[in-house]
């Protein structure tokens, strides 16, 4: 018996609702045990990402090992990636240490608009990543960017999205719902032979920065402790749904008052 352990390997987000942080405190509230490897630093707020810096490949690889060859890993969730070199060496650790329940959330872009990851490494991403991973989870947007398309995220849309992602070598996916214009958020869980479908009403609230990374640490945290793949994202998508509904118990002290922003789920 031991503490099912997840390994978040992800931006640093100073403003703590992002990246390693939220992964962090999510594998922490589920019963699990984190282990953090930072890809890049980043300055952002509630406002948005305003720069990032990724790590070198060496310290990467080096953060990387020394955790691996210490501690027994049991999921796996992997966020920003910033650039073609750190997918190389993400690649190569998951092989050499024969790593599994590996969770990809694919970020391309930030909800502000910066790019997380340069273009020229999507490509890189895909081929080397995509089948060492036992479950991807693209929102709308990234889907679409992947596969050069213009879906609505609809229910006739949902096969075609998931046929071209299973033709990059995906193996699993959980096509979110967030960003559609559907009624409810519905994510869709496509494997080979099935799909299912997984909603909860939608949550009017400025508390939405690092859904994705919740979501995806979560699924993780699940398999980490043993779920299989469809009940460790109903009850992820749960845990965010409950987040979400009491999200603004969390009340910071913003110098702006007047400022849209997106704010932390907890």
């Amino acid at each position: 018996m031991h503490t099912p352990t997840v390994l978040t390997i992800a931006g640093f987000d100073p403003y703590g609702g992002a990246g390693i942080q939220i992964d962090t405190k999510t594998i922490h509230a589920l019963g699990g045990y984190a282990l953090s490897v930072t890809t890049a630093v980043t300055a952002q707020n509630s406002q948005g990402v305003t720069a990032l810096e990724a790590v070198s490949p060496d310290m990467l690889a080096l953060q990387l090992r020394t955790l691996l060859d210490d501690i027994e890993v049991d999921a796996v969730k992997i966020g920003m990636l910033a650039n073609a070199s750190l997918i190389e060496v993400v690649a190569d650790i998951l092989k050499s240490y024969k790593l599994t329940n590996v969770v990809l959330d694919p970020v391309l872009v930030s909800s502000s608009g910066k790019v997380l990851l340069e273009p020229a490494a999507v490509e890189k991403m895909i081929v080397k990543l995509f089948p060492l991973c036992r479950l991807i989870t693209p929102n709308l947007d990234e889907t679409n960017t992947l596969l050069g398309t213009n879906f609505q995220g609809s229910a006739k849309d949902v096969p075609h999205m998931a046929e071209g992602l299973f033709g990059m070598g995906a193996r699993n996916i959980l096509l979110k719902g967030g960003h559609t214009k559907e009624k409810d958020a519905v994510d869709c869980l496509v494997e080979l032979s099935s799909i299912t479908r997984f909603a909860t009403p939608r949550i009017q609230t400025s508390h939405t920065h690092g859904t994705g990374c919740l979501l995806s640490s979560a699924i993780a945290t699940y398999l980490a402790k043993g779920e299989g793949l469809a009940p460790s994202v109903k009850k992820a998508k749960n845990f965010l749904y409950d987040r979400l509904q009491h999200s603004s118990t969390l009340r910071l002290k913003y110098i702006n008052k007047k400022v849209e922003r997106k704010e932390p789920i907890f």
